[in-house]
């Protein structure tokens, strides 16, 4: 079938707004968007430029925003999408050309939760155990891929960027949740924050967007309700 695939372009070296540019490409329903990238980049336009890395939804790398969403461009197929399909970068992030978008301040917030496991106890013979029920407290949020969909579609961070977002607050709830780990009141400290889970408007853009189906906004209440717990 005939795709009619949009794309919105910005090369900082030549183009002073982003503007959108149209390939007509041939295509099967089962190609994903990432293929159709790849016949642009191979054929038409080898300047055009993206992310990916594995193409099997592992990565994350290769979130943007297709048909108005945002997606993983290795997951979103033309039978889902239909013939017209726009793609854009993922907002709310300074575009650096096409559809790569700079992460740094994404990756600062997510560094500045702390996310991994802090056990200041003398390491035991063995793993550190748990029950089945206190792995099953946090496992939503150990899906994380980091691909910065949730985040992007967030409008409370769109309107703060200050805002730690809710990948950061993903991969704080899974530590902070975690009974092997010993920094949980650390990270609530941190979250509690003006620019912490009180941002959160609970509009599911964040549910919406994630590849992997975690409740964000869940995982959000979860620790916003452990803050007022703590200082109760």
């Amino acid at each position: 079938m005939k795709v009619d695939l949009r794309i919105l372009r910005f090369d900082p070296e030549r183009d002073g707004t982003p503007h959108w540019e149209s390939y007509e490409l041939e295509a099967g329903p089962m190609d994903r968007v990432l293929d159709l990238l790849h016949a642009v980049k191979n054929g038409p336009d080898g300047t055009l430029t993206f992310r990916r890395s594995c193409g099997h939804g592992i990565c994350g790398s290769d979130a943007m925003m297709i048909n108005g969403r945002n997606r993983l461009a290795c997951k979103a197929r033309v039978d889902q999408i239909g013939r017209r399909i726009s793609v854009a970068p993922l907002p709310g992030l300074p575009v650096v050309k096409d559809l790569v978008v700079d992460m740094d301040g994404f990756f600062a917030k997510y560094r500045g939760v702390r996310p991994f496991l802090i056990n200041e106890a003398e390491e035991p013979e063995r793993e550190r155990r748990q029950s089945p029920e206190q792995r099953a407290r946090y496992d939503d949020t150990t899906k994380c891929i980091l691909c910065g969909a949730c985040t992007s579609s967030c409008p409370s961070f769109w309107a703060n960027p200050g805002y730690v977002g809710p990948a950061a607050i993903v991969n704080a709830h899974r530590f902070i949740f975690d009974s092997r780990d010993e920094a949980g009141d650390e990270r609530l400290e941190i979250l509690s924050d003006k620019d912490g889970v009180w941002r959160c408007r609970t509009i599911f853009n964040c549910v919406d967007a994630c590849p992997r189906g975690i409740n964000i906004t869940r995982a959000i209440l979860e620790v916003s309700s452990a803050i007022v717990e703590r200082v109760s």
